[in-house]
C-alpha cells in the first residue's frame, strides 16, 4: 500500500492520521494479518498505555534493560572462553536473531516490535555451558517437572525479575508471553492451531542465525575445514555465489563471505516462500490464520538442504572431542554443585531458600544454577567445595 502525500487526503475523513500514534502507523505499514497492537489481549497487570510507545516496544526494553539479559553475555553459545575469544556468546547470538528476525518481519510487513521482543527474549532462559548445562539440569529434575531453557524464560520474566514494587517479573504483553509459552511446548505450537506469525519468524530467524554463525565459528577455531564444508549442498550453492559476485578470495575473506552469503541464501528463500504463502491471506487477521493453522517455512529443497547441513555440523562440530571435553569438565561441576545444594539447601541465598519454601527445594536449586552465566556458576561450585558452611552468592 502506497502511503498518501497528503497526509489530509484520506479514504476514511472521520479520523486523522497521525504516524505518531501507535495504531495509525500499523494501520497503514502492517498487513492485516500481522499483531496488532491494538488487538494485544494486554498485561496481567493493567498500565496506562503510553503516548507513542506501543506495548511491544516497551516489552522489548523491559527485556533489554533486565538483569537476566545482561547475563547472557557470559554464556556460552557453543563454545567456551577456554577455546578462544572470537566465538559468539548467548549474547551475541540473540543479537544476530532478532536482527534476522526484524528484517524477515519488515518485507513480510509484521509487527516489528513483538517480532524483535521475542528475538530478544528467546534465549534468555538459557543456562551456564550451553547445551550441556540443559542436559545436566533435565536430567537433575527428570520425575520433578523436568528443566526446559524456554520455560525457565517464562519464570525470569514472570517471577524473578524484579521491576515493580506491588508484583513480580516485568508485566510483559500476553502476546509476547504466549509466543514465549510455544516455544516451551513446540510439539504441542506444530499442529493444530498455529502460533503468531511473529513467533514463528524468530524460530525460523534463529535457526538461520546459529546454521550459518556456527559454520563461522568452527572455520575459524579450525575444527572444521572449507574442503569438508564443500561436500555440502548448500555450502556449495552459497560458495558458487560468492565466487560469481567476489572471485577468488583468501581464506579469511572467504569464510566472511560463505556466511553472509548463507544468511542471505536462507533468509531470501524463506521471503520467497512465506511471501507466496502469504499472498492468499491478504484481508485476513492473525487470529483467523492462527485458527487455520498458517504456518511459514523454506522451500523443500533449501529445506532438505539446511537439514543436511544441521547434520553435519551435529557430528563435526557439535561432538568434536575438544568440545565434548570442555563439555565433560563443566556438566561435572554443574552436577555436583547441584546435587550439593540440593543436599544442603541452607547454603542457597536467602532469596531461593524462600523460593524454596515455596515451589520446593529441587526447583529453586535448578533456578538458582540456570540463572548463572558460566564464570560465575566456576566461582560458586569453587566457593562450595572450599567452604563447608555458609550461602553462595545471589546473582
Amino acid at each position: 500500500m502506497t502511503l498518501p502525500t497528503d497526509l489530509t487526503d484520506i479514504a476514511e475523513p472521520a479520523w486523522t492520521l497521525d504516524l505518531r500514534q501507535v495504531a495509525d502507523r500499523e494501520h497503514w505499514l502492517l498487513a492485516s494479518y500481522a499483531m496488532h497492537s491494538r488487538d494485544s489481549a494486554g498485561r496481567q497487570h493493567a498500565e496506562q498505555e503510553h503516548s507513542y510507545r506501543g506495548p511491544y516496544a516497551r516489552d522489548r526494553d523491559r527485556v533489554l534493560h533486565s538483569s537476566a539479559f545482561r547475563r547472557l553475555s557470559g554464556k556460552m553459545q557453543v563454545f567456551t572462553g577456554e577455546m578462544g575469544e572470537y566465538h559468539r556468546t548467548r549474547l551475541t547470538h540473540t543479537f544476530e536473531v532478532a536482527s534476522v528476525a526484524r528484517t524477515i518481519a519488515r518485507v513480510l510487513r509484521l509487527n516489528e516490535d513483538l517480532t524483535e521482543t521475542l528475538g530478544l527474549l528467546h534465549d534468555i532462559g538459557h543456562p551456564p555451558f550451553g547445551h550441556c548445562g540443559e542436559d545436566v539440569l533435565a536430567e537433575a529434575m527428570r520425575g520433578h517437572g523436568g528443566f526446559s531453557h524456554n520455560q525457565f524464560a517464562l519464570s525470569i520474566v514472570t517471577e524473578l525479575e524484579q521491576r515493580f514494587t506491588h508484583f513480580p517479573g516485568l508485566n510483559l504483553s500476553a502476546e509476547v508471553l504466549g509466543g514465549q509459552d510455544s516455544r516451551a511446548h513446540k510439539a504441542e505450537a506444530a499442529i493444530g492451531r498455529a502460533p503468531l506469525l511473529e513467533v514463528q519468524v524468530v524460530d525460523l530467524a534463529d535457526s538461520i542465525a546459529y546454521n550459518s554463525h556456527d559454520v563461522d565459528d568452527a572455520l575459524q577455531m579450525g575444527l572444521i575445514e572449507h574442503a569438508e564444508l564443500r561436500r555440502l549442498t548448500l555450502i556449495r550453492r552459497a560458495l558458487e555465489n560468492v565466487a560469481r559476485k567476489l572471485g577468488d578470495l583468501p581464506p579469511s575473506r572467504l569464510r566472511q563471505a560463505l556466511v553472509h552469503e548463507l544468511l542471505d541464501l536462507q533468509v531470501s528463500d524463506l521471503l520467497v516462500s512465506a511471501g507466496e504463502r502469504l499472498r492468499e491471506c491478504q484481508g485476513r487477521t492473525a487470529e483467523e490464520l492462527r485458527a487455520d493453522g498458517v504456518r511459514l517455512g523454506h522451500s523443500a529443497e533449501i529445506a532438505a538442504e539446511r537439514a543436511e547441513l544441521e547434520g553435519y555440523l551435529f557430528e563435526a562440530v557439535y561432538r568434536h572431542p575438544r568440545l565434548m571435553q570442555v563439555r565433560k569438565l563443566a556438566s561435572d561441576r554443574l552436577r555436583l554443585l547441584f546435587d550439593g545444594l540440593v543436599a544442603a539447601p541452607q547454603r542457597l541465598p536467602l532469596r531461593f531458600r524462600t523460593r524454596a519454601a515455596q515451589i520446593g527445594v529441587r526447583r529453586s536449586v535448578s533456578d538458582y544454577l540456570a540463572g548463572m552465566t558460566d564464570r560465575f556458576c566456576d566461582s560458586q561450585f569453587q566457593l562450595f567445595q572450599a567452604q563447608p558452611t555458609g550461602p553462595l552468592t545471589d546473582w
